[in-house]
């Protein structure tokens, strides 16, 4: 797993594939291209777990992939940070702080949609564990996660 870790990261969320909410029920934040590009090269692909905050708002816990999306054949790397909590909104345009605390898998491929979802809830619950361990559980209150006044987007 990552030697760097934890691993911060700040950006723009875009807009992805849209296919994170549509077919998986799982909806996923898209860091933009220069972000992605940012990440140190020697990342190893996989499934991460760590913290994410939007804009100013609270920190949840979340789960990372890095990687090619072996599933969808992607020819471009992504970042997508999926946050376990419901938003009432979407949230393209805002800054989102992540930072990574933890590994959990490599990418693999999978035969189905329904192995991919259910790798991806089973990816969920592990993180939500690891998460609550403190050596996690401290990097929530870091000051990483407080934006400076004047960098909050869209009034959040």
């Amino acid at each position: 797993a990552m030697r760097n870790l934890p691993y911060f990261c700040r950006g723009e969320v875009v807009k992805g594939f849209g296919r994170g909410s549509k077919e998986l029920g799982i909806p996923t934040a898209n860091f933009s291209e220069q972000v992605v590009e940012s990440f140190p090269s020697d990342i190893p692909t996989g499934i991460y777990y760590g913290w994410a905050c939007v804009g100013n708002g609270d920190v949840h816990k979340m789960v990372l992939s890095i990687g090619w999306n072996p599933f969808y054949k992607n020819i471009k790397k992504s970042v997508e940070t999926h946050i376990i909590h419901t938003f009432k909104e979407d949230f393209y345009g805002e800054i989102l702080s992540i930072v990574i605390t933890g590994y959990i898998r490599p990418e693999k491929n999978f035969d189905s949609l329904d192995a991919l979802i259910s790798a991806i809830q089973e990816d969920i619950e592990e993180a939500k564990r690891q998460l609550d361990l403190p050596e996690h559980l401290k990097l929530k209150e870091d000051n990483f996660f407080h934006l400076p006044e004047g960098k909050i987007v869209n009034n959040h």
